[in-house]
């Protein structure tokens, strides 16, 4: 072996002993609420606003930048109700940093056009609620067909906020739009020590345009930071539906008590060992890409 090739194989055997560092994350926060106290956006007639919590958006942009989050997903907060219109100016203001989901009432006929009339504004998809008690039973109801049949022409993904017994009420939709991307927030807030609710949201798995947000686990656990046993739950729904349908999000600013929003960026970018470097990726920025593109 002459000199040269001897440097050259001394150099590829460092390179396997002591490998570049990783790639910075890219992080994209798939969930996050903003409001204002201001006339110009008035909140919705009873509406509970939390006192002396700032979610204002020019907030939101600072911790943004100093944790490193390339973009974030808006959800339309209930304060609002259906009025969308603070959302839609912060869309206008900010459009490389946030993309935004609103709200339509879902007991309206008109809802479908109100869908239409919000995402020509700008927003890029609709979230609903259904309570688990018979005040959400529009879920199963005739009102349904038609907005999600307008979703998908639209082409914006459906969101639903709903209690893991809520999950069979939507199988039906999920099998008439097949092809609609559709988001579960918050695990669908399945209990940790419901093994067959956890099985039911992991066996909606067949449904491949089905994503999840792997969201609020400081709500669910009832363990400290950084939650091992909704950790392990993460790592399940990880081996049902793969990465590539998994997105994390702060949830800020719900329940500041519970954790920061450092903390929460923490939690996903820091503690999640059972993901691969690939994997976690996805989870971090590929998914939500995906569905709610830049």
């Amino acid at each position: 072996m002459n000199r040269r090739d001897f440097l050259a194989a001394a150099v590829a055997a460092a390179c396997l002993r002591d490998p570049s560092p990783a790639a910075p994350l890219t992080l994209v926060d798939a969930h996050v609420h903003v409001w204002e106290t201001s006339p110009q956006f008035p909140f919705a007639p009873g509406a509970t606003v939390p006192p002396h919590l700032d979610a204002s958006a020019a907030t939101l942009l600072e911790k943004m930048r100093s944790n490193g989050i390339a973009r974030t997903v808006l959800i339309q907060v209930i304060h609002y109700k259906w009025d969308n219109r603070y959302l839609v100016s912060v869309l206008h203001a900010h459009p490389d940093k946030f993309a935004g989901v609103c709200r339509v009432n879902p007991e309206d006929p008109a809802a479908p056009d109100h869908l239409s009339y919000w995402t020509q504004q700008g927003c890029r998809g609709v979230r609903l609620s259904p309570a688990g008690n018979a005040s959400g039973d529009w879920i199963r109801g005739p009102l349904m067909h038609p907005l999600w049949q307008r979703c998908e022409s639209l082409k914006v993904p459906m969101t639903l906020l709903l209690p893991v017994s809520r999950l069979p009420d939507i199988v039906p939709l999920l099998e008439k739009f097949p092809a609609l991307p559709t988001v579960i927030d918050h695990m669908a807030d399945c209990p940790v020590d419901d093994p067959h609710s956890f099985r039911l949201l992991q066996s909606l798995a067949r449904y491949p345009q089905l994503f999840i947000k792997v969201s609020h686990p400081w709500s669910l656990s009832g363990q400290p930071f950084p939650y091992p046993n909704v950790m392990t739950m993460i790592a399940r729904l990880r081996d049902a539906y793969t990465a590539d349908r998994l997105m994390w999000g702060t949830d800020w600013p719900i329940k500041p008590e519970l954790l920061s929003y450092e903390q929460r960026v923490a939690l996903y970018r820091d503690h999640m060992p059972f993901l691969s470097p690939a994997e976690h990726q996805q989870l971090l920025s590929g998914t939500a890409t995906r569905v709610w593109p830049a």
